[in-house]
């Protein structure tokens, strides 16, 4: 299953509380697309993903959104 999420619009902590909620829902095999705006969310989630061994791929998708693509590990 491939999840997503569109955070730009959100302040933190609120994207942080929700990419946990989804990594916990995550199988093996699934993905997720996060875009996120928020100054603290774009330190405070790599990080999170870095420390809990979750692979993924960071992007610039404009001036102030970055998406990550997230594999379970």
């Amino acid at each position: 299953m491939q999840y997503e999420y569109d955070a730009t619009g959100e302040k933190c902590p609120l994207p942080l509380v929700k990419t946990r909620l989804i990594l916990k829902k995550m199988q093996a095999d699934d993905s997720c697309v996060l875009r996120i705006a928020d100054s603290g969310s774009k330190i405070d989630i790599p990080k999170l993903l870095s420390k809990q061994g979750y692979p993924f791929i960071q992007r610039q998708r404009d001036k102030t959104t970055i998406e990550l693509h997230i594999k379970n590990r």
